[in-house]
């Protein structure tokens, strides 16, 4: 059987932000009489499925079955993510429209290919309670009705992962021995108490930990040791950029050097990252083979502009390569 093969039909629970990626592009040839900007000529403007949705068209990239699970707000940027769901082969039976809540829409406006401009639409807030209860219900509704391998809660900090709704996700995991994975950010980095992957990157770490955190071996354990102390978590992997990524399954860690690539974009190489490993733990894939898919499938999508899903033809081809 194919590496790649035993990562498929794996029903994947990804909760967290969801949000529209916009892309607005034209042609630039002058500068504005009115003030010292470009004048972007508007051709066409394009909608994709971003956070944690664009962590949900990676695992379904992937051949597995992802069951997304977020907030949006009962507006037409809401009807829009959510017609959008279905013609990606995707249920919108985890999705919960709320009334007092705007959809997160990132809008890039490009001109001659480059990014001029990013203008972003939200509402950051924490769910409220009884929303948090509501949406708790519907995750439980999903879990109780499908053979879900493991979670994934990727945060954007756009309020959907409240403290209350991520500690009753992963005692609810725990109950059912379903796997927990997380890409964590700033506000609830050390929420996540249980969990059984943690991926940071290396900024995020930097951010969260009371001591300087290098790219090295040593000083890379430290942070690890230093989380697993912490959260109780059984894997920490932290992404390092340019240079690989670090992975640490309890016993002493290790640098994952990655490939040289042409990048285009590094905006959703974490989403891909984080489906990659999920899938591969719930999988049964050693380390050593989780620290290669992700450096690989991390990397293929920086070669593209804007946010993508990995592509899995192309990291079965480059998987083969680097393994020969």
């Amino acid at each position: 059987m194919d590496i790649l093969d035993k990562l498929e039909h794996q029903e994947v629970l990804i909760i967290g932000d969801v949000m529209l990626d916009r892309y607005l592009t034209g042609s630039v040839s002058r500068i504005s009489p009115e003030a010292p900007v470009p004048v972007v000529l508007h051709h066409a403007t394009e909608d994709r499925l971003g956070g944690a949705a664009n962590v949900a068209l990676n695992v379904r990239a992937l051949g597995a079955v992802p069951l997304l699970c977020s907030v949006v707000g009962q507006d037409g940027d809401g009807a829009l993510l959510q017609k959008i769901l279905p013609e990606n082969d995707m249920t919108v039976e985890g999705i919960l429209p709320l009334p007092n809540r705007r959809t997160t829409v990132k809008t890039r406006i490009l001109g001659n290919h480059q990014q001029m401009l990013r203008i972003d639409t939200e509402d950051t807030h924490d769910l409220s309670e009884e929303e948090s209860r509501l949406f708790l219900n519907q995750i439980v509704r999903m879990l109780d009705s499908r053979p879900v391998r493991v979670i994934i809660l990727q945060d954007y900090n756009k309020g959907v992962l409240t403290p209350f709704l991520i500690e009753a996700v992963i005692a609810e995991a725990r109950k059912r021995r379903i796997l927990t994975a997380v890409d964590p950010k700033k506000t609830n980095f050390f929420a996540y108490h249980g969990v059984d992957l943690f991926k940071p990157n290396l900024k995020e770490i930097r951010d969260s930990a009371p001591f300087p955190v290098r790219p090295d071996l040593d000083s890379l354990q430290q942070a690890s040791d230093f989380l697993r102390e912490k959260l109780q978590n059984q894997f920490t992997m932290i992404t390092l950029s340019e240079k690989g990524l670090y992975l640490d399954g309890g016993n002493g860690g290790k640098i994952y050097p990655t490939v040289p690539r042409n990048i285009a974009d590094v905006s959703g190489a974490g989403d891909t990252v984080i489906s990659i490993a999920a899938l591969g733990l719930a999988a049964g894939l050693d380390l050593e083979m989780i620290a290669i898919l992700s450096n690989l499938a991390g990397g293929q999508v920086c070669e593209f502009p804007g946010v993508v899903p990995v592509q899995r033809d192309i990291l079965a081809h480059e998987l083969e390569s680097f393994l020969h």
